[in-house]
C-alpha cells in the first residue's frame, strides 16, 4: 500500500513539473517573437537596394532628406521621396499617428516599416526633424564675423583677448 502512495505522489509531482516547464517553454516563445518583431535594422538607402530579397523580410529603419515638393497628403497617410546622397526611395507612410510638424521639405526624417516587393518603403513609424532649425549657424550669418583660432590671441595675463 505504501509503494501505491508513492507513486500518486510521484505522478503528482511529474505532472506539476510538467505543467511548469511547457509554461515556461510557452513564455520563452512569446519573449522571443517579441523581440523578433520589435528588432529593425537601421540602412543606408544604398544598403537597402543591395539586400536583394532580405529586404522584404525584415523590419527596417532609412533616413534622408525628404525631396521638395514630393510630400503628398491623404489624410493620416502621407507619400513622400528620401534622398541620401545620390539615391532615392519613395516612402509610403500609413501610421496611427499624423506626421510630426518638423516634417517638412528639406527636412531630415526617419522611416520604420518593411520594403515592399512594389519597390515602395512602407513606414508605420516617422520621425523628423527641421534641417534650418538645427543647422549649425554659418560664420559671418549674425552680422559679426567669426574668428579662427589664429586670430584669438593672449594678453600679457594668460587670459584670452579678441
Amino acid at each position: 500500500m505504501r509503494g501505491f502512495r508513492m507513486s500518486k505522489e510521484s505522478s503528482r509531482y511529474l505532472k506539476f513539473g510538467g505543467a511548469t516547464v511547457i509554461i515556461l517553454l510557452v513564455l520563452g516563445y512569446l519573449a522571443y517573437t517579441g523581440v523578433q518583431e520589435s528588432k529593425s535594422y537601421y540602412v543606408t538607402i544604398k544598403e537597402l537596394r543591395g539586400m536583394g530579397d532580405s529586404a522584404h523580410t525584415k523590419r527596417l529603419r532609412v533616413a534622408g532628406n525628404v525631396q521638395p515638393g514630393s510630400i503628398k497628403r491623404n489624410g493620416t497617410k502621407v507619400e513622400f521621396i528620401l534622398i541620401e546622397n545620390d539615391q532615392t526611395l519613395a516612402v509610403s507612410y500609413s501610421g496611427t499617428e499624423p506626421p510630426p510638424d518638423t516634417f517638412k521639405d528639406d527636412s531630415q526624417a526617419l522611416a520604420d516599416g518593411s520594403f515592399g516587393r512594389d519597390g515602395v518603403f512602407h513606414a508605420k513609424q516617422l520621425q523628423a526633424k527641421c534641417a534650418s532649425k538645427y543647422a549649425p549657424q554659418q560664420p559671418g550669418a549674425s552680422g559679426t564675423p567669426a574668428k579662427s583660432m589664429t586670430q584669438v590671441e593672449t594678453n600679457k595675463s594668460g587670459a584670452l583677448s579678441n
